[in-house]
């Protein structure tokens, strides 16, 4: 068993922090208070060839792992969620639904644009009355032979309004019960009688765009489905499972990049005539804290292994999305009550990592969901 990164892997991994350091980092405040999507800092990420991390590089891509991909959204996160779940929803789920179920002709299409950030990827499943409850979706596509004809709304969106293509997921036969007779398509921004809201207003994330969709009589050609029709929860179930290694490997990094701040912090703040990394009961909190994000950081890379060995990581993909961002939220909380007052004033980023880190707990799956996921796949064991 080996616990130590490649010396490739270890390349990669400098140069994410650096470039997260030097190029992330100094924005995150700014489109956190302005709301405004980083394009600047995805043009950058898609010329450093970034956008499209484990995608073969003859798509476009890095051909990277799925590992290497982890670190890097890993590693955003430690100075900016809001970049961080662009990248997870644009190349976990945007790239990916296209290279793993897109014909041949759809690849030529979409996922080199994708792969290259030349376009900016969306996922649409989730829908006002179809939550946690995926399967229950009503957005219909009626069959009308050499296309579909999609009518209904979607929710909550990362990356609306920016992206270009959208894997959206519509019921094509309304006889099957849930789960069953849904379809995923990929629809362009542009196709007339598709529009959407403008972003709504969240408690964090405010760098990633969250919209509605509308969907009236959207013409959609046959040749946009992704996978078999009939057959998209599956599309969905499967994308979601990478999607989660990469939304823990975002709170994991919220976590690890709080801590980091923090410990600098309470190393140069004096109190009681010296500094507060001194106490005894502070050192207990560090201690801690480190500990969980030490454990979530191995949940996260095996999950990722197992996923690039070809291997079943469903179970091991929620265990790591629940327990990284469960800790992350609790590290996020003790960072703020370790920093005080300062933790809570805006002028500091563990103010915006606190907000940012709780939807990480129930995007892509709440962590009540992973729970029933894990405890199915425990029992289903026995």
């Amino acid at each position: 068993m080996e616990f130590s990164l490649s010396d490739e892997s270890l390349m990669m991994r400098d140069m994410f922090r650096k470039f997260a350091k030097n190029e992330v980092e100094p924005l995150a405040a700014e489109i956190d208070r302005t709301h405004e999507f980083p394009m600047v800092t995805f043009k950058k990420m898609a010329d450093l060839g970034l956008c499209g991390l484990p995608i073969p590089e003859e798509w476009g891509g890095a051909g990277a792992t799925y590992l290497d991909y982890a670190i890097f959204v890993e590693e955003l996160a430690k100075v900016c969620a809001s970049t961080a779940v662009i990248m997870s929803v644009h190349t976990g789920l945007g790239c990916m639904s296209t290279w793993l179920y897109g014909t041949e002709r759809l690849k030529q299409k979409y996922l080199r644009a994708l792969a290259t950030g030349e376009i900016v990827g969306a996922y649409a499943l989730t829908e006002p009355n179809a939550g946690s409850d995926a399967a229950s979706i009503r957005c219909k596509a009626e069959d009308k032979g050499d296309h579909f004809l999609v009518n209904g709304s979607k929710i909550f969106i990362t990356n609306g309004g920016v992206a270009t293509t959208y894997c959206t997921f519509v019921k094509t036969d309304p006889t099957q019960g849930p789960g069953r007779g849904i379809t995923c398509l990929a629809i362009e921004k542009d196709t007339p009688g598709f529009t959407m809201s403008k972003p709504v207003a969240k408690m964090g994330m405010n760098g990633s765009p969250t919209v509605e969709l509308y969907f009236e009589d959207v013409k959609v050609p046959k040749e946009n489905m992704l996978g078999e029709q009939n057959n998209g929860f599956q599309v969905a179930m499967g994308l979601l499972n990478g999607g989660r290694v990469t939304i823990a490997a975002q709170g994991l990094g919220i976590g690890e990049g709080a801590l980091e701040y923090t410990v600098n912090y309470i190393k140069e703040r004096q109190q009681f005539g010296k500094p507060l990394a001194a106490n005894q009961g502070v050192q207990f909190m560090v201690a801690d804290m480190a500990t969980a994000l030490d454990a979530a950081q191995l949940l996260v890379y095996r999950a990722a292994w197992l996923k690039d060995n070809g291997l079943p990581h469903g179970t091991e993909a929620s265990m790591a999305k629940k327990f990284a961002t469960d800790t992350s939220m609790e590290v996020c909380t003790n960072c703020v009550q370790l920093m005080g007052g300062y933790g809570y004033c805006s002028e500091f980023p563990i103010e915006r990592m606190m907000r940012d880190v709780k939807i990480t707990q129930i995007y892509e799956g709440s962590n009540q969901i992973q729970r029933m996921i894990i405890g199915r796949g425990v029992i289903g064991k026995w």
